[in-house]
C-alpha cells in the first residue's frame, strides 16, 4: 500500500491542497493569497496545478470571485478533514489550538439567530487572534445544500432539514414574543387579545403574504391587520423605533432587540408553537479537531443566551436534554 501512495504523491505538490482549502474559505484568488501570505500570481499558479492535477476546472470566475464546481465541492468534504490530520501528524499533535491556529470559520443562519449567537461568539473569540468568524444567511431549507456545497462549515436552524451524511445536535428551543415601543404605543404588558389585534402589525415572512401568527389566528378564527412586512427580523425591529406597531418575532431574538432597542417584549395573548434550533455539519468534519471546536463553541454561545423577557416573565423555552 505504501508504495502505492508513493507513487500517487510524486504526481502531487501536497501544498497545493493548502491553496485548495484556503480557495474554498475565501472563494477569492486574491483574498486565499492574502489568507496564504503569497502573491496572487503564486495562488493562480497553483491554482493552474490543481486543475491539472485533478482534471477539473475547481473554480469558475464570479462578479465577486470564484464559486467551486462540484468536483471541488466533494474534494473539499475530504481535503479540509486530512489537512488537520496531517497538520497533527507533523506536529505530533491531533488537536485543535485556537489560540496559535489562523482559520476562518464560516456559520451558516438566519438573522434572528445571528442577532442572538453572534455577539456572543464574538466575545468568546475577541482574544483569538487568527480565528476569524462569517455569517451567511441560511434557512432551514437551504442550509443542508449551504453544507454540501462546501459553503458554509456549520449551519444553525430551527429543525433544519437533513440528510443521512449530516450530523446535528439541539441548541436550545424557543418560541415567539411580541415587541412594541412603549413610546409610541401606550400598552400594557402582558397584551390582552383585543389589543393585540386592533393594533397594526409588521409581517416576517419570506413570501410577504403571511406568517406563523396568521396560521395560529387562523384556527380560531381571527385575522390580524399587518400594514407591511419585511424577509428580515431585524429589519422589522428597527421599523418599531419609530413606527406605532407590533412585531411577534423569535423569542432569542426578541430580547436582543428589546435590549437595545428600549422596546417592551412581552408573550402574545395566544398560544404559539415551541420549536428547537439545531447545529447542523457534514459527517466528513466530523472527527476534524478544529469543527469539534467549533461547534463547541456554538454550545456554549446557545447554552449563554439570556431567556427572561423585559417584562420579566420567563418565556416558555427550555434547554433540550
Amino acid at each position: 500500500m505504501i508504495d502505492i501512495y508513493e507513487t500517487e504523491f510524486r504526481k502531487a505538490d501536497l501544498n497545493l491542497l493548502v491553496v485548495f482549502a484556503a480557495l474554498m474559505r475565501e472563494r477569492s484568488v486574491t483574498r486565499a493569497a492574502a489568507a496564504l501570505h503569497l502573491s496572487q500570481g503564486a495562488t493562480s499558479a497553483a491554482l493552474g496545478r490543481l486543475r491539472t492535477l485533478f482534471d477539473d476546472e475547481l473554480f469558475t470566475r464570479t462578479r465577486s470571485g470564484v464559486e467551486p464546481t462540484p468536483r471541488a465541492v466533494a474534494l473539499a468534504r475530504r481535503v479540509e478533514p486530512a489537512l488537520g490530520l496531517i497538520h497533527g501528524a507533523v506536529t505530533d499533535r491531533d488537536d485543535f489550538d485556537p489560540a496559535t491556529a489562523r482559520r476562518t470559520f464560516t456559520l451558516g443562519m438566519s438573522d434572528d439567530l445571528e442577532a442572538a449567537l453572534l455577539p456572543r461568539l464574538l466575545e468568546a473569540t475577541s482574544g483569538l487572534p487568527g480565528i476569524r468568524l462569517a455569517v451567511r444567511q441560511a434557512s432551514r431549507n437551504t442550509v443542508a445544500d449551504m453544507i454540501d456545497r462546501a459553503e458554509i462549515d456549520l449551519g444553525v436552524a430551527a429543525a433544519p432539514a437533513h440528510r443521512a451524511d449530516h450530523r446535528s445536535r439541539a441548541l436550545f428551543t424557543s418560541d415567539y414574543t411580541c415587541l412594541f415601543n412603549p413610546r409610541l404605543l401606550p400598552l400594557r404588558a402582558p397584551l390582552s387579545l383585543d389589543d393585540y389585534l386592533t393594533h397594526p402589525h409588521l409581517l416576517i415572512s419570506y413570501d410577504g403574504r403571511r406568517g406563523i401568527v396568521d396560521d395560529v389566528l387562523e384556527t380560531r378564527g381571527l385575522d390580524r391587520r399587518v400594514i407591511a412586512s419585511t424577509t428580515h427580523f431585524a429589519g422589522a425591529a428597527l421599523q418599531l423605533a419609530t413606527l406605532p406597531a407590533l412585531a411577534t418575532v423569535p423569542t432569542h431574538a426578541a430580547l436582543v432587540y428589546a435590549d437595545l432597542l428600549d422596546l417592551t417584549a412581552t408573550a402574545p395573548p395566544l398560544p404559539m408553537p415551541t420549536y428547537t434550533v439545531s447545529a447542523i455539519w457534514h459527517a466528513s468534519v466530523a472527527d476534524d479537531p478544529a469543527h469539534a471546536w467549533l461547534r463547541r463553541l456554538v454550545d456554549t454561545a446557545a447554552g449563554r443566551r439570556d431567556r427572561r423577557r423585559s417584562d420579566g416573565t420567563e418565556p416558555a423555552t427550555r434547554q433540550p436534554d
